[in-house]
């Protein structure tokens, strides 16, 4: 057993008559010749320390080291209590804890990796939100993630799941896709509006760039996963009210192969392109950098990235402060 694409997988899930998760859990078993019962366990360890994340990071208003991050999910917290918001509060609270998690992950705090770290408040900013608004309990999120992880699997054996190899599409547009899908199976809905609200989702977000300022895993990266989770949401509410994806959910992730082979260098984690070379992207690298001349010895500084902007044959590699 080996589920390749989204047409394997419908047809495994509708031979056997099993959910996207239970799948997963068929594969692993096979895979790894574990018990049922020990990948369900290794899982929920998963959980509690995605729990852990978002807990600390709504508590936390401290900045993280390279201080351009840091106090924003505790914002969001406050104005959320406040009652106000415009969004309801399923999304609100998904932003909220999607925020707490990878502000956390800045802070080099422990986080689970979905797929990647710099994607990492996707998937449980929609978990503990639909935990806080729904009915669900932690071993429904539980089955949550294998769904989550099959989408993923498809996903990363297809095309890219790393910004560096397909710029954020492939980061956050993977984690929102895989996002997607999740909330279709824990509400209920069937695999194929899953598969659907996956296909959706990531083609909401094909062509976006990875250009963390300073090289950094925070600027854009903390606000990227933030919106994900709305358009997770969005996603999935049109998957479950029968809406389909006129391009089949296979053709959308090769779609994002073959766009993140076209990106240009500059727009795929290298801090050359985008956002982290504006002036303002510039002013934060060498103010964090200087101190210690690796502005110099990376190629830092205005000029010099501008010309390399969309060029392929630069030496510089991006800043791995936070993690990918």
């Amino acid at each position: 057993m080996d589920i390749q694409s989204t047409v394997d997988l419908l047809e495994y899930c509708e031979r056997e008559n099993k959910t996207i998760a239970e799948a997963m859990i068929d594969q692993e078993q096979e895979k790894s010749g574990r018990t049922k019962e020990q990948i369900f366990e290794m899982m929920k360890e998963r959980l509690l320390k995605m729990q852990n994340a978002v807990d600390q990071g709504l508590t936390d208003s401290s900045t993280a080291p390279s201080g351009i991050s840091g106090g924003d999910a505790v914002k969001m917290k406050a104005y959320i209590e406040a009652g106000d918001v415009l969004s309801g509060s399923i999304i609100s609270d998904a932003m909220a804890c999607s925020m707490a998690t990878s502000e956390g992950n800045a802070r080099m705090g422990v986080i689970v990796a979905t797929p990647t770290a710099g994607a990492a408040g996707i998937l449980p900013g929609v978990l503990f939100s639909l935990k806080k608004n729904t009915n669900l309990e932690n071993d429904d999120l539980v089955m949550g993630l294998f769904t989550a992880s099959m989408l993923g699997y498809i996903i990363a054996n297809r095309s890219f799941i790393s910004g560096a190899a397909g710029g954020c599409q492939a980061e956050v547009g993977s984690a929102t896709a895989m996002a997607a899908g999740t909330i279709v199976e824990l509400k209920g809905g069937s695999p194929r509006e899953a598969v659907h609200a996956t296909a959706m989702a990531m083609k909401s977000l094909l062509g976006l760039v990875c250009d963390p300022v300073a090289g950094l895993v925070e600027v854009p990266c903390i606000k990227r996963n933030v919106i994900g989770t709305s358009i997770a949401f969005s996603s999935a509410d049109m998957g479950l009210a029968g809406i389909e994806s006129r391009i089949p959910c296979d053709e959308v992730i090769d779609t994002m192969y073959d766009i993140g082979k076209n990106m240009p260098r500059a727009l795929k984690e290298t801090a050359l392109g985008g956002l982290a070379i504006t002036p303002t992207g510039q002013k934060v690298k060498e103010r964090l950098f200087s101190k210690t001349g690796l502005v110099n010895q990376l190629g830092g500084g205005k000029d010099h990235a501008s010309n390399n902007h969309g060029q392929s044959d630069s030496s510089v590699e991006p800043i791995e402060a936070g993690r990918k």
